[in-house]
């Protein structure tokens, strides 16, 4: 009882200090990237996130002017495409994404819903459209999730993930989809090299999770190499979908506090130590098990009862690891 108690008031004295870093005229982005470390409330996080994705100014003079001038610009992105019906649309990629948004948490009832399906699709195609470089992958629909999940939740009184789309208005609809694709974008932008031809980003983070582990956990690493297993037959969903399908989205959305509050340049940085003590967590049960075994165990981790203290943690041992490794990479090698 006295530590529920304890809990309840650090969070209300979280949330003033919340408030009061929002109701200045110009944010200090520091401040709020060190309180957002933490955890941000869920009643102010569609605030925040725009802010550290620097969707919004910190100016707050300014921010109605840019954020009405954003979900217009986005609009007329989706009235050039769409206007003349799907017909003239990719249709490849059409049935790419529809295919991606069918499977895109399946056990979440607001995935299941046709309007919301709708605009995921629409969003994605328009940032595939605009990104021809890189174009959709398979994984781009998972990390829109969180976005479109929080930007939502401000609209609704009830748990989003159930809630009646139906009595949700279509202009807010509409200001929801534009954020998540424009915060989508500047995610996309900060980890490019993940999703170009043969996703060289991925690749490097792959080779660079091995030499850490063979670092922090030799024991396991030399049981993985006795097993015959490749990292990449599991490392690579963990990067492409930014360990999304390994946790319940719930949690996805409290580790995006921190990820958010580290920076996107530094996103896929702080991404290689998470998988890292992720994988560690499991060390004790992996060197017991045979490659078939621990195949389907790392594709099927059990998270599904995580909640937010279990990603603090997963977060507090990557903070500790990257302070260790972090400055120097060459240590990654044993050098």
């Amino acid at each position: 009882m006295l530590g529920d108690v304890a809990e309840l008031n650090s969070k209300a004295i979280r949330f003033k200090k919340f408030e009061a870093l929002l109701e200045c005229a110009i944010v200090d982005m520091d401040q709020l990237k060190k309180l957002s470390w933490m955890g941000v409330p869920d009643e102010i996080r569609h605030t925040v996130w725009k802010l550290l994705m620097g969707y919004l100014p910190a100016n707050s003079r300014s921010r109605d002017e840019i954020l009405a001038k954003k979900r217009g610009e986005y609009l007329e992105y989706v009235t050039q495409q769409f206007s003349e019906g799907k017909a003239t649309l990719d249709q490849a990629l059409v049935h790419q994404i529809h295919i991606d948004i069918l499977r895109t948490n399946a056990s979440i009832p607001l995935y299941q819903n046709v309007t919301i399906q709708e605009s995921l699709e629409r969003l994605l195609y328009i940032w595939a459209i605009r990104h021809p470089a890189s174009g959709y992958v398979q994984g781009i629909n998972d990390l829109a999730t969180p976005f479109f999940q929080v930007f939502l939740q401000s609209y609704v009184s009830d748990d989003v993930e159930r809630t009646d789309v139906s009595k949700i208005s279509k202009e807010s609809l509409d200001e929801v989809e534009s954020d998540t694709f424009w915060c989508l974008t500047r995610l996309l932008d900060g980890i490019q090299d993940n999703y170009t031809h043969t996703q060289p980003g991925i690749q490097r983070q792959i080779v660079r999770l091995k030499e850490l582990i063979n670092r922090i956990d030799a024991q396991l690493a030399a049981h993985f190499q006795k097993e015959g297993v490749e990292f990449i037959q599991f490392a690579f969903r963990w990067m492409n979908c930014l360990l999304m399908r390994e946790l319940p989205l719930k949690s996805t959305i409290r580790m995006w506090d921190s990820y958010q509050a580290e920076g996107i340049e530094a996103l896929s940085e702080f991404h290689l130590y998470v998988c890292a003590a992720f994988l560690v967590k499991w060390s004790g049960d992996l060197k017991k098990m045979e490659f078939q075994d621990i195949i389907q165990f790392l594709q099927a981790c059990p998270t599904s009862s995580w909640g937010d203290r279990d990603i603090e943690l997963l977060l507090s041992e990557a903070f500790m690891w990257k302070s260790l490794f972090g400055s120097s990479p060459q240590h990654l090698k044993g050098n």
